[in-house]
């Protein structure tokens, strides 16, 4: 069993056996037949994923390795908000006629704020610190902008990032409002894992814990059966995670930088998702 698997059965169970159900309250998401999607949500859940012994991706079901990279780079290496420059198809739903989500994600990292040492944006903050600061305890990010929440077609859930180093580690804590746990969840731990190493990389670090914290993790009303026969499944270990060990720079990353290998996961779900 991988660690990612143990600690993932452990989340579920907890939300299934201690969780509150949404039934009958006022919730804003609905099913595609216009019908109201309701939840059972447990309120902060914390998982730590100690980067040192493995790469944090499921084997119950397999999570789109590269394709939630492809969405990390968008996100934090483009600095976009146009799905135009996206590959996959995930944010269609929340995209206006020119692809565009509005003020969010990639758009807030792109802001440029003006520092003692000049202007920079908040990626380019966290290479700065990392190099000039790295015992400082205000390397940050920080992406839900009350001010601009009004222009974002969707209000960011995973928003802020907090990186710690500690020897020749670099840690990192990911704080997220809401978590669809089936969906999204895994997808959003590899994601923030692989940035993890990326800035590890590319500031002479080694990677460390991931610490994730969820203020809403939620399992959906159509998804609990799912998440039941997911928790029976056989777990296979965890997979070996590669990064191409000569990019230096953060912005030369590229899709095929990333490799994993031996990879073995159980069979896909249909999932249907609430919008």
């Amino acid at each position: 069993m991988s660690i990612a698997d143990k600690i993932f059965k452990e989340m579920c169970n907890k939300i299934l056996q201690e969780g509150v159900s949404t039934e009958g309250e006022k919730v804003r998401p609905r099913w595609e037949d216009g019908s109201y999607a309701y939840t059972i949500k447990k309120f902060g859940i914390i998982n730590e994923y100690d980067l040192s012994i493995e790469f944090p991706i499921i084997t119950l079901r397999p999570t789109a390795f590269k394709s939630a990279i492809d969405e990390i780079l968008w996100i934090w290496q483009k600095k976009s908000n146009n799905i135009n420059h996206l590959n996959s198809k995930i944010w269609n739903s929340w995209a206006d006629k020119d692809g565009s989500i509005g003020k969010a994600y990639g758009y807030q990292l792109g802001v440029k704020h003006k520092y003692k040492e000049g202007m920079m944006d908040q990626v380019d903050r966290v290479l700065f610190d990392l190099k000039n600061n790295p015992m400082s305890r205000r390397i940050m990010t920080n992406i839900y902008v009350h001010q601009d929440l009004h222009a974002m077609n969707l209000y960011p859930c995973a928003y802020s990032m907090t990186f710690n180093v500690e020897g020749d580690r670099l840690n990192a804590i990911l704080n997220q409002r809401s978590s669809d746990v089936l969906v999204a969840n895994n997808w959003n731990v590899i994601q923030y894992a692989v940035l993890l190493h990326m800035f590890a990389q590319v500031s002479g670090f080694k990677p460390g814990k991931l610490i994730h914290v969820i203020a809403d993790a939620h399992i959906y009303d159509k998804h609990i059966d799912m998440v039941k026969e997911l928790i029976k499944r056989k777990e296979y270990p965890a997979p070996i995670f590669s990064i191409n060990p000569d990019i230096k720079n953060f912005y030369d990353f590229k899709l095929e930088d990333f490799q994993l290998e031996n990879y073995k996961a159980g069979s896909q779900l249909k999932i249907p998702v609430a919008i």
